[in-house]
């Protein structure tokens, strides 16, 4: 008897928890900014601290985790619309610790592997990198210190998105270390943008340790990445693979191609491909083909272009133009550092 009523009471233990479980869970996903709602990530930790205790049993726990999981990884989109960069900037930091701490318990979670990847990569270049490169001339230690802190989350970044695409293909991590291309051509349109974003963190990692021969050993296996990207869907993200080929081609090796017609060639792509909602491959070209070529006419005018822009005309992409125009007005102000004036300009020699 006793038995039976035990059984009983666990089963209708479980059945609370179970309603317990769906109605936090629908709560959750109702104030996602995913599914339209008014969440912050501040939010949605709020209502997981509130509803895990409750929740008793490996299962039901997981389930939750997705959910929060799944409402976490659609917040970049709120952020993409945002007018004030301090604010994100200010915000990310929480973000990145709850995605942390949510792949910790579901890893598999692709989604937020996704959304981690590419916040880590994004906080990295434009919060740390972007910063020491403004800070140089006034501090360069400090400048050095972020720069070493951006390596640190770029190297993450990348971990998370080798991670998931391991996931799904099992030894592949070993196969593109060995092989580079064969493991490359596994990928499929599934896997565009986290093997995107695992390039672009590798890349940014490769940039800041160019003193470090293994990093420099591992750019095959980056470029393989980003090529495979192209070939799968240029397109995407705005045509996100073209604009960072546009700064890319001045550092690649071995093409046998002209690196500015390259970066000419990709940045006319990464404008019709954005159809006018992207400043950013004004900003790419300026720093690279006009600086390379110290063609002081064309850096001006590709950053006025840039600085001109009415970030408000494409709310969805609000954020890093607003960004890109920073970059391109500090780039104005520094020409002089960038760009050497024409003999003509020179003072004459006494």
């Amino acid at each position: 008897m006793k038995t039976l009523e035990g059984a009983g009471m666990n089963r209708s233990i479980k059945h609370v928890r179970a309603s317990i479980a769906s109605k936090w869970s629908q709560l959750v996903l109702k104030h996602s900014p995913r599914h339209g709602g008014c969440c912050s990530a501040k939010c949605v930790l709020f209502l997981m601290l509130i509803g895990l205790p409750l929740l008793g049993g490996c299962s039901i726990k997981k389930v939750a985790l997705r959910q929060v999981g799944n409402a976490l990884s659609g917040t970049g989109s709120t952020f993409s619309a945002e007018n004030d960069p301090q604010l994100v900037r200010d915000a990310l930091p929480f973000s990145l610790k709850l995605m942390d701490g949510l792949l910790a318990e579901i890893p598999d979670h692709k989604p937020l592997v996704i959304a981690a990847t590419s916040a880590y990569v994004q906080y990295a270049f434009a919060f740390l990198q972007m910063d020491a490169d403004r800070l140089e001339s006034a501090d360069f230690e400090a400048a050095q210190a972020l720069r070493s802190r951006a390596a640190n989350l770029f190297l993450r970044a990348r971990d998370y998105g080798l991670g998931g695409m391991e996931l799904k293909r099992p030894g592949w991590v070993t196969r593109l270390a060995e092989t580079p291309l064969e493991a490359s051509q596994e990928l499929d349109r599934d896997d565009v943008a986290l093997a995107y974003w695992t390039g672009a963190a590798w890349a940014g990692l490769i940039n800041l340790s160019k003193e470090q021969p293994h990093r420099i050993a591992e750019i095959p296996q980056m470029e393989v990445l980003m090529d495979r990207v192209l070939e799968l869907d240029e397109g995407w993200n705005d045509g996100a693979i073209h604009a960072f080929m546009i700064t890319y081609a001045f550092a690649r090796q071995g093409t046998g191609e002209d690196p500015a017609d390259a970066a000419k060639y990709h940045y006319r792509r990464a404008l019709e491909l954005s159809e006018g909602r992207q400043i950013g491959p004004h900003v790419s070209l300026a720093e690279s083909l006009a600086v390379q070529t110290q063609d002081s006419a064309l850096f001006g005018e590709l950053l006025r272009k840039a600085t001109a822009f009415d970030v408000n005309t494409h709310p969805e992409t609000r954020l890093v133009n607003l960004l890109m125009q920073q970059r391109a007005h500090w780039l104005l102000d520094h020409e002089a550092d960038l760009i050497l004036p024409a003999l003509e300009d020179l003072p004459p020699i006494e």
